[in-house]
């Protein structure tokens, strides 16, 4: 490894930290309960949804508020990550001009800032899971792998709405209405048994339906995940990250004239 490629990766490093730092200062600031607030947002919003959808709706799901935080806590982490990154190359255009910087360092941030807070949200599933009495098996230790999963698949499309979103403003518009659509196509508050056959089959090409139920084969029903799921995990993040990737090395030397 070069000298200029050491000193470029800490520069890099150095200004990823400064960035996430920043984030936080900014998210929680006046906030009295400041980052507690990253283990009530799910907690609350379990509390909410298990209302609607146990008396209103009643699915008969064991252990359903588990079942639904761990849906929404994973399933927020891609949308919640995408959805900054998507903005990060925007928002950050007065920096750009001023000076040379590696652009990927913003989407890249803004997605390490979501882990972070998804990380202090594990604490309020694990909250739940103590409440229920659902004992955390050896399984939770495929917890970092499915992480690295959903990371590289988020990065992925939040490197290539980043830089679409320069070129094409309504980018950033029309992402709002597909992960909402996405959030009802996936099965966070309601059991994929209760779909016909055909959606079956549509829910088959849904990534996040895979990473939604390893997540819940982990934590929550103590089953450890096969080989072919794994794969299918890692095909799916690494196809969305290589297509993000590409399109925004391709694309970078101009967002300086569009930004």
């Amino acid at each position: 490894m070069s000298e200029n490629t050491v000193t470029s990766w800490k520069k890099d490093r150095f200004i990823l930290t400064a960035l996430v730092s920043k984030d936080f200062k900014l998210k929680y600031r006046r906030s009295m309960l400041g980052v507690l607030w990253s283990v009530l947002n799910p907690l609350l919003m379990m509390v909410v949804l298990s209302a609607v959808f146990s008396f209103v709706f009643r699915f008969e799901i064991e252990n359903f508020p588990l079942y639904l935080i761990l849906g929404n806590t994973l399933f927020a982490l891609m949308a919640d990550s995408t959805s900054s990154a998507m903005h990060s190359i925007i928002d950050s255009a007065s920096l750009i001009k001023k000076i040379r910087i590696n652009k990927m360092v913003f989407p890249v941030e803004k997605v390490i800032f979501q882990l972070v807070n998804f990380i202090f949200s594990l604490i309020a599933i694990a909250a739940v899971m103590l409440f229920f009495r659902v004992a955390p098996t050896a399984n939770i230790l495929f917890l970092p792998l499915l992480l690295f999963y959903v990371v590289l698949f988020s990065l992925g499309i939040g490197l290539l709405l980043s830089a679409l979103a320069v070129f094409f403003r309504d980018v950033c518009h029309l992402w709002g209405v597909v992960i909402t659509a996405w959030t009802y196509a996936t099965p966070l508050f309601y059991p994929v048994t209760i779909l016909d056959s055909w959606m079956l089959n549509i829910m088959q090409f849904n990534p996040m339906y895979y990473y939604v139920t390893y997540f819940r084969e982990i934590m929550l029903w103590g089953q450890t995940p096969g080989l072919g799921e794994n794969l299918m995990c890692f095909a799916f993040a690494a196809v969305m990250f290589a297509i993000g990737y590409l399109v925004f090395r391709k694309t970078e030397k101009k967002f300086i004239l569009y930004v």
